[in-house]
């Protein structure tokens, strides 16, 4: 599967009559008790989005909606969920912990840390998921948000959603669009935005030159982050042997970005808000990509190198 497919799916070129080709099996969305869940051709888990908090969670975070489990194709769980040491943690999910507005009673920390802006009230809220293609190749997702502030709504959320295979990763597109219903700004912060929270198993991080060993970055500190790259990988190896992990793709139309990628917690969190703070103007469109690698094994370097560059002409 090349990456321009995953490009016709996001636009809509693919067509349904495209489902039975040559007899082949689909990708398919179903529900469970907690979300949506994406199943590959061969009857595997892909990913769940989930919408609703697990009977019995240690979430402390009032949202849930995010993607948990993630799987590679040969099945290993590449993401973590409310884990003891960051409770509020959530698989792959977008939130920010310092949302302002000119009205204070609709600022919000809707990552979930309550540090800087009130947590209570403040829910990322599903209206909807919706299968917009699929086939033996790949899936397309559309995802509708509402980031309420008590009765009141601070933002919608259109996430499209772009799935396909290439070789032992599953290549995930995610396009967020967001839309102020009031003047916004997002708080200078070392850390939140978009996130990978990864699992800490014998952990390690890579970019274009190879294993990174710079220095952990600061949680209070945004000038520790680390320096922009086209990408970021973190992979790890499981008691049983087994290694996988995540690569990150930063697509060049994001705002400037440096990188909170702390080993101790295994999160991979390219941060817009560490360089500056960022204003969203009411009703005007805010845009954000990243494509994620979801592999078995260890990073290749050549794929993402190849993921990235088709990513950035897109």
């Amino acid at each position: 599967m090349k990456a321009n497919v995953l490009v016709a799916l996001l636009l809509g070129v693919l067509t349904p009559g495209l489902l039975a080709a040559g007899g082949r099996k689909s990708y398919s969305l179903g529900q469970s008790e907690v979300g949506h869940v994406l199943k590959a051709p061969d009857g595997r888990t892909v990913f769940q989005y989930m919408t609703s908090k697990p009977e019995g969670s240690r979430l402390t975070a009032n949202s849930t909606c995010c993607f948990y489990p993630v799987m590679t194709p040969g099945g290993t769980r590449v993401v973590d969920f409310a884990p003891d040491d960051h409770p509020h943690h959530r698989g792959i999910f977008l939130a920010w912990y310092s949302m302002l507005a000119d009205d204070e009673a609709r600022a919000g920390d809707f990552w979930g840390w309550g540090k800087f802006a009130p947590t209570e009230g403040r829910v990322i809220r599903n209206d909807k998921v919706t299968l917009v293609r699929a086939n033996s190749s790949g899936a397309a997702l559309a995802i509708n948000n509402s980031w309420m502030a008590g009765k009141t709504r601070m933002l919608t959320e259109e996430l499209s959603v772009g799935v396909a295979r290439e070789g032992e990763a599953y290549v995930m597109d995610l396009h967020f669009e967001l839309i102020p219903d009031y003047d916004l700004v997002l708080g200078r912060a070392a850390f939140s935005g978009f996130n990978v929270k990864s699992r800490k198993s014998k952990g390690s991080y890579s970019d274009p030159g190879g294993k990174v060993g710079l220095a952990a970055p600061h949680y209070l500190k945004p000038e520790t982050g680390w320096p922009s790259r086209p990408w970021y990988d973190y992979s790890f190896v499981l008691e049983d042997g087994r290694e996988a992990g995540v690569t990150v793709i930063d697509h060049s139309d994001n705002p400037e970005t440096s990188w909170h990628n702390l080993l101790p917690i295994a999160m991979l969190n390219p941060c817009i808000v560490a360089p500056q703070q960022v204003k969203l103007p009411a009703n005007q469109p805010f845009s954000l990509r990243y494509r994620l690698l979801v592999h078995d094994g260890p990073v290749n370097p050549e794929l993402a190198g190849k993921m990235a560059e088709g990513y950035a002409r897109q």
